[in-house]
């Protein structure tokens, strides 16, 4: 998920790309990172797609370029990084983690299948967590990340391991600067595990939240409790970053970050715009891939 700085940039890179750059656009797509933005990839010959010559299924904005999807029960496990002694952090995330299956929200992810027309499940389990204190320091880069994950030696290929960081720990690759979370794959242990960053943005407020009041009185897990439904959307729908993403390299959430549509003030005077469990938070919208593609709460 990038900042909000760089949302700008984007902006004019797309219309740098979309004015008098008509062949490079035919030859160059972007693929997606995981961390928001897209990086070339040459398609002048074909091979830039993940089954060689077959071209992406394109329709309603966003493009199906052959990777598999996670299907069923999406099983989402906690590692919290660093220190949370006393932070209601681990309430309000957890809480996010049993609530965020079954709901509208989570039902737009519905509209995105595999090659074999199989769809994502509306069905997210929590299955628990787990504690690292500092394995890593209070400063690394996405090899750290991994490492993190390896550490509680992953088994669930239908499972995505979020490395939830406390507020006084930095990821070097971009974290504050070009991104506010992440997710990738990698083969750990034999096993093609699926994990995502999410920094915490008590860090750099003013690059990872939209600055309104915090629903929970907790401006870092507020603002982590977006990040991580962006990154699970993300996750089930482009787990090896080759199934669904546009011609720019952005996958769903990517195209909706930073927009909240409707929202509602909290009894304690935060701003939110869903309500999932106990909780009220503020959750950015997500790609309906039907009906043309547009961003929504629900579907």
């Amino acid at each position: 998920m990038r900042t909000r700085s760089l949302v700008g940039v984007l902006l004019v890179f797309c219309l740098f790309v979309s004015f008098g750059y008509a062949q490079v656009a035919r030859d160059v797509e972007l693929r997606p990172t995981g961390k928001g933005y897209g990086v070339a990839v040459d398609n002048s010959n074909g091979n830039g797609h993940v089954n060689g010559n077959a071209k992406p299924v394109r329709g309603n904005g966003i493009n199906y370029h052959g990777g598999p999807v996670m299907l069923g029960t999406t099983n989402v496990h906690y590692i919290w990084y660093g220190n949370w002694s006393g932070n209601t952090a681990t309430t309000i995330l957890t809480n996010l983690a049993q609530s965020i299956g079954g709901s509208p929200y989570f039902n737009i992810n519905t509209t995105y299948y595999d090659g074999s027309n199989r769809h994502v499940s509306n069905a997210v389990s929590y299955a628990g967590s787990t504690n690292d204190n500092y394995s890593q320091g209070t400063s690394f880069g996405d090899a750290g990340v991994q490492a993190i994950v390896a550490r509680t030696n992953p088994t669930d290929t239908n499972g995505i391991y979020f490395v939830l960081t406390s507020q006084d720990v930095n990821e070097t690759s971009g974290f504050c600067t070009q991104y506010c979370g992440w997710h990738t794959s990698a083969t750990i242990n034999g096993r093609d595990i699926k994990y995502a960053f999410i920094g915490n943005p008590a860090r750099c407020p003013s690059a990872c939240t939209n600055g309104t009041p915090s629903p929970n009185g907790n401006v870092g897990a507020d603002g982590m409790a977006s990040i991580i439904s962006h990154e699970l959307e993300e996750a089930v729908t482009d787990p090896d970053l080759n199934a669904w993403y546009d011609t720019r390299g952005q996958e769903n959430a990517d195209k909706c970050a930073w927009t909240f549509g409707t929202t509602y003030t909290t009894s304690n005077g935060g701003v939110a715009n869903v309500r999932l469990g106990s909780n009220d938070f503020l959750i950015q919208r997500n790609w309906v891939n039907a009906s043309g593609g547009f961003c929504s709460m629900s579907f």
